[in-house]
């Protein structure tokens, strides 16, 4: 049986993520909930470059 690389718990199938760049093998859950996270991140550092006037890219 697989096992998830977040939470180390044994699953039928994991799911491929990419995060930062980088391809992740995790269990469905905590794929969700990376992804949600990537969202934020990426969600909350819009804000603050539009607060600072930055107009260039990352």
């Amino acid at each position: 049986m697989p096992v998830c690389k977040e939470c180390d718990s044994e699953v039928t199938r994991l799911v491929t993520v990419k995060l930062d760049g980088r391809a992740k093998k995790l269990c469905e859950d905590c794929a969700d909930r990376a992804r949600e996270q990537a969202e934020i991140a990426q969600a909350s550092e819009a804000v603050v470059r539009g607060m600072l006037g930055f107009k260039g890219t990352r």
